[in-house]
């Protein structure tokens, strides 16, 4: 998550495209370490990819699990006061 949060900041910053480099640094102001491989995969996911748009998808997709799980508990049946 730390290195989602650190793209998403670069990016809001105005860097349209993050390097690594530049995740590292704000990680490292906060004295946060990187693993290489974690920071490649989330540049790969993401470099190219307009950061509003892929934010838009993960509230969707957080909408729709809502809306599944008020779905599924509902009173099953039975009532408060039966």
């Amino acid at each position: 998550m730390r290195y989602v949060a650190s793209y998403l900041l670069a990016a809001l910053g105005g860097n349209s495209s993050p390097s690594a480099k530049d995740i590292k640094k704000i990680l490292d102001s906060v004295g946060i370490e990187a693993d290489d491989d974690r920071l490649n995969k989330v540049i790969s996911e993401l470099n190219g990819k307009n950061i509003e748009d892929v934010i838009a998808q993960a509230e969707e997709k957080k909408d729709e699990k809502k809306e599944e799980s008020e779905e599924s508990d509902d009173d099953m049946g039975f009532g408060l006061f039966d």
